[in-house]
């Protein structure tokens, strides 16, 4: 369960009905300042570091693909029903770099991942007849409470995992100013998008390579 604050109302991401009803706070909104303009689905866990499949448990397997993919399919439903009448909108939501590769984080991130970037293909093809787009932003291991936590590193720990782009160290920030970019119309004319924030190495295979890696 994650919890999240809509104004004055906590919602469990994985709850349709809850969902809703945080849904139902934005005529208000919308009487205020026009429309809802931008829904930015950022909720996730990482689950448990478990390397072996035969040690993984169904119910936390479950766990994160309803956080991490079912709250994605809600946050994009509801926001979806308001916007549509306004035929114009952006829904952005956090994927990962583990959206387009395998053996970066356990079977049920990376499943939850796979999933939130084929839903944001789909919904974008949906969605678009209606002037929505919709995309997802993909990071790289960024040093935050939630990485940290999985893979038992502190700063220094995650900044020296390895990285293709020398020279820069990935931060939250800079995966905050991808999602500013798809909710802007800088990116008027990007749907069904994977924003992929991760210096190029989901582009490289370190072990086969025939360049030469630090």
């Amino acid at each position: 369960m994650t919890p999240w604050d809509a104004g004055n109302l906590a919602v469990d991401s994985t709850d349709d009905l809850l969902c809703a009803r945080c849904l139902m706070k934005v005529p208000s909104a919308t009487s205020k300042y026009g429309k809802l303009d931008i829904m930015f689905n950022n909720a996730g866990i990482a689950g448990t570091a478990k390397t072996n499949i035969l040690d993984n448990d169904k119910a936390e397997f479950e766990q994160v693909i309803g956080v991490n993919l079912v709250g994605v399919f809600l946050g994009i439903k509801h926001a979806a029903r308001v916007m549509i009448s306004a035929g114009q909108g952006s829904i952005i939501n956090t994927a990962s770099a583990c959206s387009t590769i395998g053996g970066c984080a356990s079977h049920a991130y990376t499943s939850s991942k796979h999933g939130v970037l084929g839903l944001v293909r789909n919904t974008a093809i949906e969605l678009g007849q209606h002037g929505i787009r919709v995309n997802c932003v993909s990071p790289y291991i960024v040093a935050t409470p939630l990485a940290k936590d999985f893979f038992k590193l502190d700063d220094d720990g995650v900044h020296g995992v390895y990285s293709n782009l020398k020279g820069e160290v990935l931060k939250a920030e800079d995966i905050a100013e991808a999602a500013l970019y798809l909710g802007s119309d800088e990116s008027k004319y990007v749907s069904g998008h994977n924003l992929l924030v991760d210096g190029g190495f989901t582009n490289v295979n370190a072990r086969f390579c025939i360049f030469e890696q630090a």
